[in-house]
């Protein structure tokens, strides 16, 4: 585990944690990444042009993390450039609108693109923003956004970056799960403690002990 300590304890963090969002354009990545970084919403955005990122420190079970939250362009003429940000990745929030159909249907293709260019270990969850509409004018269910994830065997919330409903507690469940992964991952590679058995430990008692040749013991 990494510690960087800087000037004072509001540089101080634990885990240093790299999240994409990521998502056709216009489901809403850039107005949830900046709710959750304590900006006020917005009702309007120009698309995202390549790449945009902001920096959150969160605290979980007494560990300071480090979120660095890179939003990227939806749009296809820019996924080539998309895939150059799935290096180092630890957590992934694919976002739909659950106004538009077709952002539903695209996850199957974003989830095919982590499967070739994201981190094997990468953490996932699948994000159906604009979840403050009228039910009017809803086009994917909550039943079926969770159908979805739970086919991919991922977490699933309803955010509305309007309302900043579930906009913290997306961050917040992703970064723990991650958190927890590391710290697995930490324990496992600890080096093997060396075991004495019964017979090692009983002829350690039993020998006897080399003379000193300083002392004439």
């Amino acid at each position: 585990m990494a510690t960087v300590p800087l000037r004072g304890r509001a540089y101080y963090f634990d885990y240093l944690t790299k999240l994409l969002l990521i998502g056709d354009s216009g489901v809403g990545k850039t107005c949830l990444m900046l709710r959750f970084s304590g900006e006020p919403f917005q009702t309007s955005f120009l698309s995202t042009i390549g790449i945009d990122y902001k920096t959150k420190i969160i605290e979980l079970d007494g560990k300071r993390i480090k979120l660095q939250i890179w939003d990227t362009a939806g749009q296809e003429r820019f996924l080539s450039l998309t895939r150059q940000y799935y290096a180092g990745a630890r957590g992934i929030l694919l976002v739909y609108d659950v106004t538009d159909e077709s952002s539903f249907n695209n996850v199957r293709q974003w989830m095919e693109d982590i499967e070739v260019n994201g981190p094997d270990d990468v953490n996932k969850i699948l994000v159906g923003n604009k979840a403050d509409k009228d039910e009017s004018k809803r086009a994917v269910s909550t039943s079926r956004g969770q159908a979805l994830a739970d086919e991919y065997g991922v977490k699933f919330f309803e955010t509305s970056a309007k309302t900043n409903f579930n906009v913290e507690q997306v961050f917040f469940s992703i970064a723990r799960d991650i958190k927890q992964r590391l710290a697995e991952s930490e324990f496992k590679a600890e080096p093997n403690t060396v075991k004495i058995t019964k017979s090692d430990s009983t002829n350690a008692k039993t020998a006897a002990p080399e003379k000193s040749a300083c002392c004439g013991l």
